[in-house]
């Protein structure tokens, strides 16, 4: 089966678009925006100042059937000290031997350049979206959350990749958690504790200082996190740049000591119930849409949060989800996921529980010696 290296802007487009055939009569899968696809594999990307990438198609009959990526991240390498490197974008019809082919052809590539492990799905870094679905097929993914077919872990076990990691999501019922007390207990006294401690809505005015805080936030935060690598400048600005028409600034609360930052915390409406409706296109009508659905969405997902490490354990993160989860009801959100979690990361997991969160989908990150 013919395995090909994307070497066009032809081949490059057939490698975005092949999962609208993946998943054709799947309504649980939601498209992606071709636009941010492009960006996210392309050279205007801040990753690849730092990172590498081959993208491959398997066809059967000249039509593409199957894609993978392979990435080399060398702040990875340096960070980690480890000569690992990375697969992503898989996407697959159901074709076992298609699938081999292509995971083949990411192995070799990378063994070629010297790499000693290769693990993924990362897409391209942990600081996207990451892994694949292996328990919750009966929902749709939140905003920058994957949504495989189960097959495909069939698909590594056959290739010969091992379980690298697991992630977890947990999902709570907003007014629920506000009706049982749970934060306020948690956040009471959390200000004697913690003297000189202000809490606040993102001021998107100043949205660079805020933008600075964060990045003084997060690289100290996440450090010790499994699979971190510091974010670059430029692609915490990136992110923000994409991500500042999705923010919602009720629900980024920067918490700060004496006027120095100490913590923040980000959730953003959950747009895949939006993007569902788009089809990946954002023309005329796709805007419309956008508009007009971005008014009826129920869901939010808390999507990172940091404490310095001199702060935490002392109810700071308590009272961020409770400054958080009163302006959800504000807004009339009524869920909210706390995603990704890893499986050995006990103290966020019983947060999540303390949040009334429910264990309610897991995601398998995969590796293997070349």
């Amino acid at each position: 089966m013919p395995v090909e290296l994307v070497s066009d802007a032809k081949g490059m487009d057939e490698f975005i678009r092949l999962p609208w055939s993946v998943y054709r009569d799947n309504r649980k899968w939601v498209p992606p925006l071709v636009s941010e696809m492009q960006f996210v594999l392309g050279p205007k990307n801040p990753f690849f100042r730092h990172a590498e990438a081959a993208y491959f198609l398997a066809r059967a009959k000249g039509r593409p059937i199957g894609r993978v990526a392979a990435i080399i991240d060398r702040n990875h390498i340096n960070f980690h000290n480890e000569q690992a490197g990375f697969f992503g974008f898989f996407e697959c019809i159901p074709d076992a031997d298609a699938a081999g082919e292509l995971m083949n052809a990411a192995g070799n590539w990378l063994r070629e350049r010297q790499i000693e492990v290769m693990r993924g799905p990362m897409n391209p870094s942990t600081n996207d979206e990451c892994g694949f679905l292996l328990e919750g097929y009966d929902s749709p993914p939140m905003i920058m959350m994957p949504y495989t077919p189960p097959y495909y872990l069939e698909y590594m076990d056959r290739c010969g990749l091992t379980k690298s990691k697991d992630l977890f999501a947990y999902l709570s019922v907003i007014r629920d958690v506000a009706a049982a007390g749970r934060l306020e207990k948690l956040a009471a006294g959390v200000r004697t504790r913690v003297p000189g401690l202000t809490v606040r809505p993102a001021n998107m005015k100043q949205f660079r200082r805020e933008l600075d805080m964060v990045k003084d936030i997060y690289n100290s935060a996440w450090s010790r996190n499994w699979g971190f690598v510091p974010m670059t400048d430029d692609e915490i600005e990136s992110m923000a740049d994409r991500l500042k028409p999705l923010i919602d600034p009720e629900l980024l609360i920067m918490a700060e000591v004496d006027g120095m930052p100490a913590a923040f915390f980000m959730a953003v409406p959950d747009y895949n119930q939006v993007l569902c409706r788009v089809n990946g296109k954002l023309g005329p009508v796709g805007i419309l849409k956008f508009l007009w659905y971005s008014r009826k969405i129920g869901d939010i997902r808390v999507l990172t949060m940091g404490v310095k490490e001199q702060y935490r354990k002392k109810g700071i993160e308590g009272l961020l989800y409770l400054e958080s989860f009163r302006a959800a009801i504000r807004k009339g959100y009524k869920r909210a996921e706390m995603s990704w979690i890893l499986e050995d990361n006990i103290l966020m997991q019983r947060g999540c529980e303390l949040m009334g969160g429910r264990l309610y989908k897991k995601y398998r990150i995969y590796e293997k010696r070349l």
